[in-house]
């Protein structure tokens, strides 16, 4: 039975959209550093890709024995802005992509809302999805669990099942298979060749993995109405 193309592409952002986890995780790793914990990059990538940053926090309490207070959050927060307004870049090829598509799109992003919208205002995205933009601070629980992508098919007035997230984490990965919606994983970001990333997003068994954003809309909406695998 042929699989029809969706009703709704939910987009995650960081990774996604706009290739800003090296800035992000980068940032995150010197204030810590500056606070006497020292993390690896790949365990990085590992324990907080995908995640909140209320999510992030918590784990850096129980992995690192580190509470951040809100100020540090907030120093975080700060430096990560600053070197988006700077140096952020969106994913090659996302903009043709987009344009291309015929069906409804949104994002759904761990970010909060301000920096959702700074990361595709600085990358020509944000006229592309507002005001459809949702964040994990909409809802109780975050990635992996799927609240966020249940709620940006309720807000767009679309069945689960007939949506489509692209995704970058295994968290992603998880919460959209969670929210019974199909998932395309991209492997094309910069940071997508880190140890054990590959593998967690392989061992999810996403419906597909792509890493050249030009394929997407060949993926939503191939000629016999599949999805099609990249190889």
């Amino acid at each position: 039975m042929n699989i029809l193309p969706p009703d709704l592409v939910i987009f995650d952002c960081d990774g996604v959209l706009v290739d800003s986890e090296p800035i992000s995780v980068g940032v995150l790793l010197e204030v810590v550093a500056a606070l006497g914990v020292r993390i690896s990059e790949d365990a990085a990538y590992d324990l907080f890709l995908g995640k909140s940053m209320a999510t992030i926090r918590g784990l850096i309490e129980s992995e690192f024995g580190l509470a951040m207070s809100d100020d540090h959050l907030a120093e975080v927060r700060s430096a990560v802005y600053a070197r988006f307004e700077r140096e952020l870049k969106p994913i090659a090829g996302i903009h043709d992509a987009i344009a291309k598509l015929g069906v409804a799109r949104c994002v759904a992003s761990s970010s909060q809302p301000d920096r959702i919208r700074l990361s595709l205002r600085v990358t020509g995205l944000l006229e592309f999805f507002e005001p459809h933009i949702y964040s994990s601070t909409m809802v109780k629980r975050g990635k992996p669990e799927p609240d966020l992508f249940l709620h940006a098919a309720r807000e767009m007035g679309v069945t689960p099942s007939r949506c489509v997230v692209i995704e970058d984490s295994a968290a992603g990965v998880e919460a959209a298979q969670k929210a019974g919606m199909r998932v395309l994983a991209f492997a094309g970001g910069s940071h997508a060749a880190t140890p054990g990333l590959r593998t967690a997003i392989a061992a999810l068994g996403p419906d597909t993995v792509f890493h050249d954003m030009s394929e997407l809309p060949v993926l939503l909406a191939g000629s016999d109405g599949r999805l099609q695998a990249s190889r």
